[in-house]
């Protein structure tokens, strides 16, 4: 069900409820904020809250409220929404605890948070157990505690799942206006996605932040991607915390290697939604985008008066997605006639000191650096303390700043090397000359480098494959799993089973040689001396003599794969968070110690995979690396398909698929070993 938040997050008439400080809080943060619209404290008992004359119920109030802030205990609570529901309101922020998040505490949370959403219907609810909302815009906030920010006129919004988190960010001092800020609590009714969807429908907001503890709704935020993408605003994600995905299996190298994290970070990329590792980070990329919007490319040109920051440069955008593109010959000329013959002409440029304070020198230097490849320009400068030192003498850097960025007409970021170093005041100063202040380097060009991922074209994806909840799972034979992949058109080795020594000897006798033998029933065989390799006639007997003595009571022989390429592992892992996870990486020995792997979301087309494929450190060996053959690409991507179609066809019971290793020669793709855990088909 879509529900209607505007009047709930742009409310004309708010009415709280309860009487502690709370509450009182709301009512005289509303006051500070100058809400221009009506505020109605409710209490049974008390005449004022907060120093606003009080309402003795909800049927004593002039009209059904926009927006209520429910500060009771959860039975009232629910007893609350009910009447709200009835009488028209147009949304709640629901304060109290002790709903699903206390079930393992209580007993009863689930039962209570069911009980809530019975009473609410189809009256919009945010919460449980959560702090609300603070609209900027407006001067309306259902908010109970202190916050840092203030009113503005457009901006991003930020909605997280946890208050305190939420509270830290409104205390920012980096200048980013923030049009909205939410917090989603349980998400009983209304999760991540819809709010995000309702604030995105803002005309005055820019940009979303989104900080995430679970997705949760998949479709959902599938639906939040799209519409963010037809409404031209980014969105920025920082995912924090581990499912039980993200454990270490016993069996399978998938496990371990993909776990929660590259489940989440493979769907926000399919989304198009850029993620981030923190908070900082959080900020200062969608300050970028506010300012700037999404960046064409990931060129920079960067200009600091320091050989010392010049040199950070060049080490610190070693760590992101970013480039320094070498100076154009016109550049170099006109950056010659301005320094003169003594100053080393590079990008980083350091452009030394002695032009200091010249305000037309220093905007001929800084537009001739941004005048070229580059997508966006960097001055670095760090300001000194205003509490105990003068910076003036810094202003010409605003000023310099100010006139390159209008000549050229690229954005021209002012970034300080230390957070610190950047006052707001001074970053306020920097907007006002239209520059975009990024506090601290690293951060900084974290931001540059997800703004130019955003700024590439995101082709609307597939609906996610949605993973089943099977039950009664068993891992299948190799032999099992190789039958059922091979079903779907994946090459494995021609093999037979042998369930005793002397239907061993047997099949030893007719298959034709090389083959393998491999000990049924032993996880990680390689490691167990578990697969005997037979070459020649030779080595026969030695081998089945190898073959007896393992710890089995069957085998499998196979055709041994000669002269592979390369070793590839194939993995798929049934994420309940954020669907089927396809793990593609170096296989055989190699795969935990090189830990070269790349994660998408079922389902993929050829073209994911083989980009997916180049991204491996792996890749030069498929490609043929130092004059050696190349691997059958077509044949590896035709592999991973037919995986792929098995799962799509059993994704009801599939917990988990992995080919470790498929060996890929120059004409095939073969899957030597296979695993299979599924449950029981509905």
């Amino acid at each position: 069900m879509t529900r209607d938040l505007s009047r709930l997050l742009r409310p004309c008439s708010i009415a709280v409820l309860g009487g502690g400080a709370w509450c009182a809080n709301v009512i005289e943060q509303c006051r500070r904020m100058g809400f221009e619209g009506s505020v109605w404290p409710v209490h049974p008992s008390r005449t004022e809250v907060g120093g606003a004359a009080a309402f003795g119920s909800l049927d004593a109030l002039p009209e059904a409220p926009d927006a209520t802030f429910i500060g009771v205990n959860r039975e009232s609570t629910i007893d609350i929404v009910r009447q709200l529901r009835i009488m028209g309101a147009g949304g709640a922020v629901c304060f109290a605890s002790g709903f699903l998040e206390a079930e393992a505490e209580l007993g009863d949370g689930a039962a209570m948070q069911e009980r809530l959403l019975d009473a609410a219907g189809d009256l919009p609810i945010v919460g449980p157990n959560c702090y609300g909302f603070i609209n900027y815009l407006d001067g309306a906030l259902l908010w109970p505690d202190q916050h840092g920010g203030r009113r503005c006129e457009r901006g991003v919004a930020i909605l997280t799942q946890s208050s305190n988190i939420a509270i830290n960010l409104s205390m920012q001092t980096r200048a980013l206006p923030i049009a909205y800020l939410m917090t989603a609590g349980n998400q009983a009714q209304l999760g991540l996605a819809d709010l995000g969807r309702a604030l995105l429908a803002d005309p005055r907001v820019t940009v979303l932040g989104l900080h995430i503890e679970g997705v949760g709704d998949l479709r959902g935020f599938e639906a939040l991607a799209a519409e963010a993408q037809a409404c031209g605003k980014p969105v920025v994600a920082l995912k924090s915390g581990r499912s039980d995905q993200a454990r270490a299996a016993t069996q399978s190298h998938t496990a371990s290697l993909a776990g929660s994290d590259a489940g989440a970070a493979a769907l926000l990329a399919r989304l198009g939604i850029a993620q981030v590792t923190s908070l900082p980070q959080m900020l200062e990329t969608l300050k970028l985008l506010h300012f700037a919007g999404t960046l064409s490319g990931r060129a920079v040109a960067s200009i600091s008066c320091s050989g010392g920051e010049a040199s950070l440069m060049a080490d610190t955008a070693l760590e992101h997605d970013v480039i320094l593109p070498p100076l154009t010959p016109e550049q170099s000329g006109a950056l010659r006639a301005t320094l003169g013959p003594r100053v080393a002409l590079a990008n980083p440029l350091d452009y030394h000191t002695f032009i200091w304070g010249d305000v037309p020198a220093m905007a001929a230097t800084f537009g001739a650096a941004l005048d070229g490849p580059a997508d966006i320009g960097v001055v670095i400068a760090d300001f000194p303390r205003p509490d105990r030192c003068d910076p003036a003498a810094w202003d010409c850097i605003l000023a310099a700043g100010a006139l390159a960025r209008d000549t050229v007409g690229k954005p021209l970021a002012l970034v300080s090397t230390l957070p610190d170093c950047l006052p707001e005041r001074v970053a306020e100063r920097a907007i006002d000359c239209g520059l975009i202040p990024l506090a601290g380097l690293d951060d900084g060009l974290a931001a540059i480098a997800r703004a130019a991922w955003l700024g590439q074209a995101h082709a609307s994806p597939a609906p996610l494959l949605l993973p089943g909840r099977p039950q009664g799972t068993r891992t299948l034979s190799e032999a099992e799993a190789k039958t059922a992949l091979a079903a779907y058109g994946l090459r494995v080795p021609q093999a037979h089973r042998a369930e005793s020594v002397t239907e061993m000897n047997a099949v030893l006798e007719r298959m034709p040689l090389p083959l393998v033998i491999k000990a049924e029933g032993l996880a990680h065989k390689s490691d167990a001396g578990g697969v005997v390799f037979v070459r020649d006639a030779d080595g026969l007997q030695d081998a089945r003599d190898k073959a007896c003595a393992l710890p089995c009571t069957s085998w499998l022989i196979e055709e041994m794969v000669e002269h592979p390429v390369a070793e590839v592992l194939v993995g798929v892992l049934r994420d309940p968070a954020h669907g089927f996870v396809l793990t593609l990486g170096a296989g055989g020995i190699l795969t935990e110690i090189l830990r070269d792997t790349v994660s998408l979301l079922l389902p993929v087309s050829r073209e994911d995979i083989g980009a997916a494929l180049d991204r491996l450190r792996l890749a030069p060996l498929l490609h043929g690396y130092r004059g050696q053959p190349a691997a059958d690409r077509d044949a590896i991507v035709t592999a991973i398909m037919a995986v792929q179609d098995y799962v799509t066809t059993s994704a009801a019971s599939i917990e988990e698929v992995e080919i470790n290793p498929l060996l890929c020669t120059v004409c095939e793709a073969v899957a030597v070993d296979a695993l299979i855990t599924k449950g029981e088909d509905p």
